[in-house]
């Protein structure tokens, strides 16, 4: 009968896609706490991750799913929903007495204005420290969500009603977007 190998593949996570590992390094050395942001094409999650040598432990964690409990009506994977899902997770990080820490991307590709980069705007909004350049950050029109209600207004009927078909399910026109954006970020505090 055959058992398991008795030898252990190196850096297996990284073969499989996973974990940068330099990378890691890097952002354990600091010593700070990790913000760690996954996305998904319909999801965003924040994490607040203390290294252990044991083992990683999750201090906090966020799940875009959450805002549909605040009234939140639009999909939660869009821009505005990833800058509230940051806002929420900073705001409950300040509550349990994080003041500081730093950005893990993962191996997501650094792009300007992204998803990744409204959570973090989220994060530093509600007054967390995390060392960034201002010019990486989205704009204040694109995580109000002004684009998304922009463009709604541009397309014909049918275009119209394909697209925005879980807006409109969930009883929101996506021109009220912005406004709408504006009232669950006055829940979030």
């Amino acid at each position: 009968m055959r058992g398991k190998p008795t030898y252990r593949v190196p850096h297996r996570r990284r073969r499989e896609g996973k974990t940068d590992y330099r990378l890691r390094l890097r952002l354990l050395k600091s010593g700070k706490l990790r913000f760690v942001v996954r996305r998904s094409l319909r999801h965003i999650q924040v994490q607040v991750i203390e290294y252990r040598p044991d083992g990683d432990r999750t201090i906090l964690a966020v799940h875009s799913c959450r805002l549909k409990k605040l009234g939140w009506k639009a999909p939660c994977g869009n821009l505005p929903a990833a800058y509230l899902t940051g806002l929420l997770a900073g705001k409950l990080a300040k509550e349990k007495g994080i003041q500081e820490g730093i950005l893990d991307m993962g191996l997501y590709p650094s792009v300007k204005g992204s998803r990744i980069y409204a959570s973090l705007k989220g994060l530093v909004d509600a007054g967390i420290r995390i060392p960034h350049s201002p010019e990486i950050l989205p704009d204040e029109k694109r995580i109000k969500g002004e684009h998304i209600a922009e463009w709604a207004k541009k397309l014909e009927k049918e275009r119209y009603q394909r697209f925005f078909s879980e807006y409109l399910k969930a009883g929101l026109k996506p021109e009220d977007l912005p406004k709408h954006f504006e009232e669950i970020k006055k829940k979030i505090g």
